[in-house]
């Protein structure tokens, strides 16, 4: 018999055996018992929470012959077709390949017949925000109105994506990220059964890497188990596999960093990169690292918020005082927006070390708020009091000149006449902002609201990492956007995005203030 993965052979059978999610499985218990079962269901979450198998269970559980407390027996004959996938009344469809209109008429020819055994016949679409336009539009009567004995299940990882119209006819559930500690206690469950002997520190890294996510701590398990078979699942050995760096090397990276021993810094790297880590994974995890030592020093109870030993803890607390929070943070936006721009990039290396340069030398930046400038005045004082002069590169700005620069900056460009479509825009942006949700919510209502010069609407970032947000993958967060636009105006807008500098943000007026309808504020 061929090996099975341990997420798909320690997957949970019934609501007792999910982990993390107790707030969904409770209520649908409760729906089970009461006979108060709904006809269409939104499992929302981040990958690996559970979302399909709290699905099939509830397919089993509406279906199964004697259940038990809400629960489904695992021994009748239905569920027992339902566990090898042989049932004719639970039907699984992965949106991501099936995402036609062609596809979903498929469903609702099918849902006029009534099952052949069993109560219910269950539809799950996975990945249902893959489905296009028309493939939604084309669900929503048979969405709102199904026959009684037809359940849907809609899973999402990107609700956001998802039409309000589709949202109103659902009962949406989201299922949260699963503790550190909870996947913890699961891990050693297995390891137990599969009797392979672990470290604890070694599943504690595990559950921590797989970032809420049970699948992927199984599947992590799992290619540490393979590649030492027969062997004790160290803390070094979890490190060695999944490429990872001791939190020793952060410290020592961050001391350097201090320091400003830019050779430090350059040979750490070297020496990752000759042992085969992973940059991205790297710079992900130092930014954590960072945000432990601003919390220790902003707060004094690194205790209470931080999972970490007391030694260890001790020496972040120690490094904490080493630099103010600003400093601290001012580091973490900068690795943010390295970590951002290595994704795609083809020399990761060089952009890695370019920015641990900036780092080290804060002259080098040509961001001037007050935490780099603060850093720079600083490096400066210690090349005065290590006796080496500071040559002034460029010629200060006159007094005249920086009034000139100040009152151009004050007359702000006013917008041209506004197309109809536009106005209509701005005049619902407030509803725009609701049905498209988190995290791009926060991120348009702070974006300024400018007309280009070809007449589309134009939305003014001046924070880089918000308008990446709408370009990434080929730009599929601002094609959501139009779309959802389209969905709710019925017409076609154009929009683009820009990110300024503040002073050529204060010279473009938001156009959201010419125009005035009653009893509309505007975010």
């Amino acid at each position: 018999m061929s090996y099975t993965a341990l997420y798909r052979k320690f997957r949970p059978g019934e609501f007792d055996e999910v982990k993390g999610q107790e707030h969904i499985v409770t209520t649908l218990r409760n729906q089970i018992q009461t006979d108060r079962i709904g006809h269409a269901y939104l499992f929302c979450g981040t990958r690996g929470t559970g979302k399909t198998t709290v699905a099939k269970i509830l397919a089993k559980a509406v279906n199964c012959q004697n259940p038990i407390g809400g629960n489904p027996c695992n021994e009748c004959d239905t569920c027992r077709k339902i566990n090898r996938q042989t049932s004719m009344n639970v039907i699984e469809i992965d949106a991501a390949s099936n995402n036609g209109v062609g596809n979903i008429r498929d469903i609702i020819e099918e849902v006029q017949y009534s099952p052949a055994e069993g109560k219910y016949k269950v539809y799950i679409i996975d990945e249902v925000h893959m489905l296009s336009t028309g493939a939604f539009n084309a669900l929503l009567k048979t969405l709102e109105e199904p026959p009684s004995y037809v359940i849907f299940i809609l899973a999402t990882t990107e609700p956001h994506k998802i039409p309000i119209t589709i949202h109103s006819r659902c009962q949406r559930y989201d299922f949260r990220r699963i503790s550190v500690e909870t996947i913890e206690a699961r891990l050693k469950e297995l390891v137990e059964k599969e009797q392979v002997q672990a470290e604890e520190k070694a599943l504690r890294y595990v559950a921590k890497t797989a970032d809420g996510s049970m699948r992927d701590a199984l599947s992590l398990l799992d290619q540490c188990i393979a590649f030492y078979l027969g062997q004790e699942l160290t803390y070094e050995k979890v490190l060695d596999v999944l490429g990872a760096v001791d939190t020793a090397v952060y410290s020592k990276m961050f001391r350097y960093i201090v320091s400003r021993e830019v050779i430090g810094c350059i040979g750490l790297i070297d020496e990752m990169m000759m042992t085969g880590r992973d940059l991205n994974q790297f710079i992900s995890e130092f930014v954590w690292y960072l945000r432990g030592l601003m919390l220790v020093d902003a707060s004094g109870q690194g205790g209470e918020l931080l999972d970490v030993s007391q030694e260890q803890l001790a020496q972040m607390i120690e490094e904490g005082k080493m630099v103010d929070v600003d400093v601290l943070i001012r580091y973490i936006h900068i690795l943010s927006d390295l970590s951002n721009q290595i994704r795609y990039a083809s020399q990761k290396r060089v952009l890695v070390e370019i920015a641990f340069i900036k780092l080290c030398r804060p002259q080098m930046d040509q961001d001037q708020d007050f935490t780099t400038l603060s850093s720079r005045l600083d490096a400066v004082e210690k090349q005065l009091e290590q006796g080496i002069s500071v040559m002034q590169k460029s010629a200060p700005v006159s007094a005249e000149a920086k009034a000139v620069q100040k009152e151009a900056v004050k007359q702000k460009i006013l917008p041209k006449a506004l197309p109809e479509d536009i106005k209509e825009v701005i005049k619902r942006w407030n509803e725009i902002l609701m049905a498209y949700g988190q995290p791009g919510e926060n991120m348009l209502s702070q974006a300024k609201k400018v007309v280009s010069g070809q007449g589309t609407l134009l939305l003014q970032f001046t924070d880089k990492l918000n308008e990446d947000f709408f370009l990434q993958n080929e730009g599929q967060e601002l094609r959501c956007l139009k779309e959802l636009i389209q969905n709710l105006l019925g017409k076609e807008v154009e929009i683009e995005t820009r990110t300024v500098d503040a002073a050529v943000d204060e010279e473009y007026a938001d156009i959201a203030q010419f125009i005035h309808f009653d009893g509309i504020e505007f975010r």
